[in-house]
């Protein structure tokens, strides 16, 4: 079986780049689904624990509600998604540091020898790759990731036509 042409012309680049970006992304994801598993975790838990390793590290309080625009669920779904994690052991809840009305979700030392545990001889490869660039490179490289992913979070106006028919 032969492969189909490679694309000719300036946006060759550019087509590589998109693949090469949907290949991490399921990567990603993969790895990321190894903790449905042993956690005991659904979808929804997992990518929950992410949003707070992630938000963690910028610093960032997260609420409930948070959680839910996060997730594109109810309130009260994040709730219940909250009382999981907190009932396993993962998350805690605390007030908020800067609105004593509201609260604030973390990860507890449990979810985090957990990620280690699962993810640390992957994070130990990636962290091999990325000491192979220099520090110029990794500045671009993290720019480039950045502005993808702020593109990908972008409000985008409902579809208002219908979606593509099956070919018959």
């Amino acid at each position: 079986m032969t492969q189909p042409p490679a694309p000719s012309g300036p946006r060759t680049e550019v087509l590589r780049t998109l693949e090469a970006v949907q290949v991490l992304s399921d990567s990603m994801e993969r790895m990321h689904n190894t903790l449905k598993g042993p956690m005991e975790m659904n979808p929804s838990d997992v990518a929950a624990l992410r949003m707070l390793v992630i938000r963690e590290r910028q610093g960032q309080p997260v609420t409930p509600q948070d959680i839910a625009r996060h997730l594109q669920i109810s309130t009260a779904s994040a709730t219940v998604l909250v009382d999981r994690l907190v009932d396993a052991g993962h998350a805690r809840r605390r007030p908020h540091p800067r609105d004593r009305r509201s609260r604030v979700v973390e990860l507890t030392d449990l979810a985090r020898r957990s990620f280690q545990h699962h993810f640390g001889a992957r994070l130990a490869a990636m962290r091999e790759v990325i000491d192979a660039r220099d520090d110029e490179e990794l500045q671009l490289i993290a720019e480039f990731l950045t502005a993808l992913a702020d593109s990908m979070v972008v409000s985008l106006p409902e579809a208002t036509t219908a979606p593509p028919q099956e070919d018959s």
